[in-house]
């Protein structure tokens, strides 16, 4: 059977390969801005955003399982998109210091016109930083391509105090747990 991965993420394809499984990965043909722009609260814009994407890839490969997933990082109700920009993520991180936050990863698994879907929502505290700590953190892991302007698999988890989560790989972006348990649902029995 085979499986797609609805992402061209680097970490989402990292933490899929951690499973020992063959897969592809196809790039969703999603409008992410589109959705961002409805005011959707962030637990939801992460679901509709995962089930969007494999949506999209499992138009083109009906047969195939096909996994998508999304995640959004969340201060208070505002999405924080990414930064894309030193500057941004710089900015970013300055608001998220010492504060609370939430990261929310949706996944969605679709066959055909059958679909499974989780969330996981973790809550972040992020230590109280100096300018010149989230420059100097900034210039080393540039978290310019991440939810929230941080690599937790990197130097990023140096910024934190508290991390309360049930699946830790949902923070780098694709709930494994939840994944595994879903892809049993469709046959796919791992270890």
């Amino acid at each position: 059977m085979q499986i797609i991965l609805a992402s061209t993420s680097p970490y989402r394809r990292a933490l899929l390969e951690r499973l020992g499984l063959e897969f592809d990965c196809v790039a969703p043909d999603v409008d992410e801005d589109a959705y961002k722009s409805r005011g959707l609260e962030p637990r939801e814009l992460a679901q509709t955003l995962a089930r969007a994407k494999a949506a999209s890839v499992a138009e083109l490969y009906p047969e195939a399982v096909v996994i998508g997933s999304d995640q959004v990082c969340a201060l208070d109700s505002e999405v924080l998109s990414k930064p894309g920009s030193p500057a941004r993520a710089a900015a970013q991180l300055e608001r998220l210091a010492g504060r609370t936050h939430r990261l929310v990863t949706a996944v969605a698994i679709q066959r055909g016109g059958e679909r499974r879907a989780w969330t996981d929502v973790a809550t972040l505290t992020m230590r109280a930083l100096t300018r010149a700590a989230i420059e100097r953190y900034v210039a080393v892991d540039d978290p310019v391509d991440c939810a929230g302007a941080y690599k937790l698999e990197q130097r990023g988890i140096a910024l934190f105090e508290q991390i309360a989560c049930d699946d830790h790989s949902a923070i780098t972006g694709l709930p494994l747990i939840a994944t595994v348990r879903i892809l049993g649902d469709f046959g796919i029995d791992l270890p």
